[in-house]
């Protein structure tokens, strides 16, 4: 009876995630419904005018989305093209080229910049990237398309790259050594047959950096210039889909707040379609890499013994040339990451003190002590509701399920779909539902419940694959010596995977620490130090755009950046430790 109750909670933990999404799906179609109405789909998609001040035009005249689509995809793509490269190469650096004694540490170092809160981004963007630009700017301006494109591209590479890293690695090693057996080089095994069989993990890998340009928000927010209009070149100024929301909804009310959420649906549905292709893409495709490997094996038209020993060398000047590219792509990473931390500490450290860390906030000036305490606030209180559903669907996914089962194809679908939502999309949800519906209001308790959703498909992965690290031996001596499987989960695979648990509570708390978007739209941006759950309150990331966007508290705004790179750092030391733990233990 016991055991049945359990897999019954755990199933209920499982498809969760179904009902997060459909939820979240549910409530903003409902309330953008007038707008699609009132205005036309096809108006709000293809109108070119976006002037929802100008009270004399018609509503289909006055709300088009077009221009925020068009700049959307271009700083996407535009990023794509740089980032989603670069990550490429740095990834096939990191396999193959990069010598052992510092590979380990490359790796690292990537990993770490994708830790990055994108609100630092968005912050160095606008201190150095904009005035680097506006030298070359024929308007003398730095904001604009190109600042977004140089930005998202830092944001999206560490992810294509380590995605990319996994696909290649995931290529069986008897297709490296097979061509060097047929007398390829390494460069040519590498780009001629590693690279074409990881093709479809290389292809999710770029589709999911594409998910996260388009849902990108405070980093190009402080870029972009912000202008709703038609995108005409690099140095022009554009709003995003994203941008356009934050915004104007804190003034919004009406069509026009309903025509805003409805920017968020489009949203929502295009990351939904990205999410579907990269599930097509990721689907075991064990056969066609096969036949992939023979034909590959097949087109390779040189031999050691070929009597023309130079043709070799000509056929892997290419190769030999992509090789020294992904060494450049790899360093200019690092140049990347080595400028911003060098860049917030020198401009952060020096401003940093006891009055800014824990004053009390006043009109002489602002102070982090509110952020303090509405972080640990909001992280209490999403660990709090999200461990246990996190840990729960985890248990329920792999001790309990099979796998051609739908529900759980499905299960697993909704959990990759929540982990690409963009967090402006659950900043309108939370929006919606806990602070008008559950009439929460702007508070620390609707920021937290919006944070649940947002660190739910990290902590069931990171969970996930701790469960799968466990020996099956265990789980059978366990069950010889006569005990349930309820009682195996909670005495047994559960302790164990403690080391796994952990880190999936510190990528969580990385993810929090560095959230804003989703919080500005739930639990406010205030200045004063919050008393209880039913107040609003600012967390660190959404204290430094407060200071970075008035303009005042230019200082404030460095130190806060520099507080919070020292707690990113401190989150990922944290994580390579406990994951160094736990491949001892998989290993023993």
């Amino acid at each position: 009876m016991r055991d049945k109750i359990a897999k019954y909670i755990f199933f209920s933990c499982a498809i969760f995630s179904i009902f997060a999404i459909f939820g979240i799906l549910f409530y903003l179609c409902n309330t953008s419904i007038p707008a699609f109405r009132e205005i036309g789909i096809f108006n709000l998609l293809f109108g070119t005018v976006w002037a929802p001040d100008k009270e004399f035009l018609a509503p289909s005249d006055k709300f088009g989305l077009l221009p925020m689509i068009l700049s959307s995809l271009c700083v996407s793509f535009g990023a794509l093209l740089v980032g989603g490269l670069g990550g490429v190469f740095t990834a096939v650096f990191l396999v193959r080229f990069a010598p052992k004694r510092i590979k380990a540490p490359l790796t690292a170092a990537i990993n770490f910049l994708s830790g990055i809160p994108s609100i630092m981004f968005g912050f160095f963007g606008m201190v150095v990237v904009v005035k680097l630009l506006s030298i070359i700017s024929p308007s003398g301006s730095g904001y604009g398309m190109l600042a977004c494109i140089i930005i998202l591209s830092m944001m999206i590479l560490p992810t294509v790259t380590s995605i990319s890293k996994n696909a290649i690695e995931a290529v069986p090693e008897e297709f490296y050594l097979g061509a060097l057996a047929l007398g390829a080089t390494k460069e040519q095994a590498m780009f001629r047959v590693e690279i074409p069989a990881a093709k479809s993990g290389i292809t999710a890998a770029l589709l999911l950096g594409i998910g996260r340009a388009v849902g990108e928000t405070m980093a190009i927010i402080m870029v972009a210039g912000n202008r709703a209009i038609m995108p005409t070149g690099l140095f022009s100024n554009i709003r995003t889909l994203t941008i356009n929301m934050v915004m104007e909804m804190a003034y919004a009310t009406d069509l026009h707040k309903q025509a805003l959420i409805a920017t968020g649906v489009v949203l929502m549905v295009f990351i939904i379609l990205l999410n579907l292709l990269v599930s097509f893409y990721r689907r075991d495709r064990s056969h066609i890499k096969k036949t992939l490997f023979k034909r590959r094996m097949r087109s390779i038209s040189f031999h050691p013994y070929d009597i023309d020993i130079d043709t070799p060398r000509r056929q892997g000047q290419l190769e030999t040339i992509l090789k020294y590219l992904a060494m450049v792509f790899c360093i200019m990473s690092l140049t990347s990451l080595v400028i911003i931390v060098v860049f917030i500490f020198i401009k952060g450290m020096g401003h940093i003190s006891l009055d800014l860390l824990f004053g009390v906030s006043g009109n002489a000036g602002m102070t982090l002590r509110p952020a303090f305490i509405s972080t640990i606030m909001l992280i209490s209180l999403a660990l709090t509701l999200a461990l246990p559903i996190g840990i729960g669907a985890a248990i329920y996914l792999v001790e309990y399920s099979k796998r051609q089962n739908k529900i759980i194809k499905l299960v697993r679908l909704a959990t990759e779909v929540l982990s690409g939502v963009p967090s402006i999309v659950f900043g309108l949800f939370g929006m919606i539902f806990f602070c008008e519906i559950l009439g929460f209001g702007y508070s620390l308790l609707a920021g937290g419940l919006t944070l649940a959703l947002t660190i739910l498909p990290t902590i069931i992965r990171a969970t996930e694959e701790s469960l799968l690290a466990v020996k099956n031996s265990l789980r059978e001596g366990s069950y010889a010596l006569g005990a349930r499987k309820a009682q195996t989960i909670f005495k047994v695979i559960i302790p164990v995977s403690i080391p796994g648990i952990i880190t999936a509570i510190i990528l969580s708390i990385g993810r929090m620490v560095g959230e804003s978007a989703a919080l500005i739209f739930t639990s406010g941006a205030v200045a004063y130090t919050p008393s209880f759950y039913d107040q609003p309150g600012s967390s660190f990331a959404v204290m430094m755009w407060m200071f970075s966007n008035e303009g005042l508290y230019i200082n404030a705004a460095y130190a806060t950046a520099a507080v919070l790179m020292i707690i990113v750092i401190v989150i990922n030391i944290s994580i390579a430790v406990l994951d160094s733990k736990l491949k001892k233990r998989r290993s023993q």
